[in-house]
């Protein structure tokens, strides 16, 4: 298949938009195109596949809040990845729907957790603390997104909290937060506000402050609830939201 057939007028079926993504993703590969390349604007995909621009805009909006494209303001759609490995909508739809939930318990766990490490940390947890703030810095500087600096921050918290059962608490849903982290920290500009956020929290242990520990873990899991996945309709016109 050329590039030319790679674009080729779609089927009407439901979700238009999902049968855009699978045009766009073969584009992609017969294209060789990768990372820092640009996508055909929304009006050309539009004419090219037969659809209309609502359809092109919720298959760029899907890749969006996949982190497989960034949208410039003005400025068209380029990839952010060598290629568009897009996951199932369904598989989007039952994260969308798991993601508030874990949020809520983060937040409630977290919080409580900074305020007592900020209590009962020992100098030896404050070492596993800065160990973890520069493994995320060293990932971030290799230009990745910082998911074992940040599990390895959260996971030390946890620890100079010394409370065995918000511990387990945590591990009962280490999955989903697992996938929380991922869905946050692929955001655009995220990773480096996490380890700015990270550094807060930490100084706030290490002062000895349990208030302003609490305080600034709650700031941080409210910037991490932050994520374009929840903002995104699965049925809606793929418009972005306001």
């Amino acid at each position: 298949m050329g590039m030319a057939d790679a674009l080729r007028p779609v089927e009407a079926k439901t979700r238009l938009y999902e049968q855009v993504l699978d045009r766009l993703r073969n584009y992609v590969v017969e294209g060789g195109l990768g990372a820092g390349d640009r996508l055909p604007p929304e009006r050309d995909l539009a004419a090219r596949l037969g659809v209309s621009r609502a359809s092109v805009k919720q298959a760029i909006v899907v890749l969006e809040v996949q982190g497989l494209v960034e949208v410039r303001h003005g400025g068209g759609t380029y990839l952010v990845r060598d290629s568009l490995e897009v996951e199932s909508v369904e598989q989007l739809v039952e994260r969308r729907r798991r993601l508030p939930d874990v949020l809520d318990a983060r937040e409630a766990l977290e919080t409580k957790l900074a305020e007592l490490a900020a209590e009962r940390r020992t100098q030896e947890d404050l070492a596993e603390l800065r160990a973890a703030l520069g493994v995320m810095g060293e990932e971030i500087e290799e230009g990745a997104d910082g998911v074992e600096g940040d599990r390895l921050f959260h996971a030390a918290v946890t620890s100079a909290a010394h409370s065995g059962i918000l511990a387990e608490f945590m591990r009962s849903i280490a999955d989903q937060i697992t996938e929380s982290r991922h869905e946050s920290l692929r955001q655009p500009g995220r990773p480096v506000r996490s380890l700015a956020q990270h550094m807060a929290i930490f100084e706030a242990i290490e002062a000895g402050e349990p208030r302003q520990a609490a305080a600034a873990m709650r700031r941080h899991v409210r910037t991490v609830a932050k994520v374009r996945l929840l903002d995104w309709d699965p049925e809606g016109d793929g418009s972005q939201p306001g």
